[in-house]
């Protein structure tokens, strides 16, 4: 039954991972200001593909146990805003939008860690790069929309 859970889990996290396809960076986002402690190009697409296996591997650990619906409601509100934040950022180029996205983003995971955390400690491990990864995440989307004021929805 548990490791019939992964391919579900899986398939959200490739939805959600279809929306960097669909809404690109391009020539929009390369022509802002970045901070210097913006990740190299290839650094995006590395990242997000572990963290969204090392997140359904966490749901698959975590989803049979007793009292994991908290947990699961976490699992799923930030696969929702994850999917949410690349068509608003890059998409309408709605930065500060995006960045109310990302800071709800990294207090849901936050709390999803500690949920997951309780139930399966292993679990819970698995998702610290996600709250690492967002750290910077959340600091390059705040760094950026106060560097391009002028560079909202053009």
């Amino acid at each position: 039954m548990t490791a019939s859970l992964f391919p579900i889990f899986l398939l959200a996290s490739v939805a959600a991972a279809a929306t960097g396809v669909i809404f690109r960076p391009g020539a929009w986002y390369a022509g802002l200001r970045k901070p210097s402690f913006t990740p190299p190009n290839w650094a995006f697409p590395v990242a997000w593909t572990t963290i969204y296996l090392l997140s359904a591997i966490a749901a698959t650990r975590v989803a049979p146990l007793p009292g994991a619906g908290m947990a699961l409601a976490l699992w799923s509100a930030q696969i929702a805003l994850n999917t949410l934040w690349t068509p608003v950022f890059f998409g309408a180029r709605q930065m500060a939008l995006a960045m109310v996205v990302m800071a709800t983003l990294l207090v849901t995971v936050a709390a999803m860690v500690l949920s997951f955390w309780s139930l399966d400690w292993r679990a819970g491990l698995l998702l610290l790069p996600y709250l690492v990864w967002l750290g910077v995440a959340t600091a390059l989307n705040w760094r950026v929309w106060r560097d391009n004021p002028d560079a909202v929805g053009r």
